[in-house]
């Protein structure tokens, strides 16, 4: 098995795909080694002790090292974790579930509550989001989640590589806000959640 790594625009964070379905549908986060008790694969990347967030997309792990972390050193500790993990074929999860859905933690619910009234906007950012942004953000190793739309302000939180990307607010205002702004006129403005 041969699993291929790219760099991502955040340089503490690298993808790593393995050439084969990692979640067959969904996404998920692990951003504390708490968290990674629901799947042993990122409690192994977590026990590294060099790790501080671990996404699991479609067909990649997103691995986010700690500051300070030289990659030339955790490198061959993640590929080689993956590779055990792929080869053995085990259980993605606690439970031997394969599938996983992007589950945000209790606090990262919506932001705002969204009014019936909005529903044909909504519907519309969110249509976008889907097809025009999620497969670039999962290009670079992350994803995006919609957490409301209230006042003209959408508000999103961007996940994986990006979240701590330094580039990620210059993606949210001049990328996504101004993709929304031409298709959706009644969004003004993205606001990180």
């Amino acid at each position: 098995m041969f699993i291929e790594t790219e760099t991502t625009p955040n340089p503490s964070s690298l993808k790593f795909l393995p050439g084969r379905t990692v979640m067959s549908s969904g996404t998920r986060e692990f951003a504390s080694p708490e968290a990674a008790e629901a799947s042993p694969l990122a409690q192994a990347i977590f026990d590294t002790g060099e790790v501080v967030n671990v996404f699991y997309g479609w067909d990649f792990v997103t691995v986010t090292a700690a500051p300070g972390t030289d990659w030339s050193a955790l490198k061959p500790q993640v590929h080689s974790i993956l590779l055990d993990h792929f080869v053995s074929e085990a259980p993605l999860f606690v439970g031997g579930s394969a599938d996983g859905i992007n589950v945000p933690a209790e606090d990262e619910g919506n932001v705002v509550e969204d009014s019936e009234e909005d529903a044909d906007t909504i519907a519309a950012i969110q249509e976008l989001l889907e097809t025009r942004v999620r497969p670039a953000v999962a290009g670079d190793g992350g994803d995006i989640a919609y957490r409301g739309f209230s006042e003209g302000v959408v508000y999103l939180s961007l996940q994986g590589a990006c979240a701590g990307c330094p580039s990620s607010t210059m993606t949210l205002k001049q990328g996504i806000e101004s993709l929304l702004k031409h298709y959706v006129p009644e969004v003004v403005e993205v606001r990180a959640a």
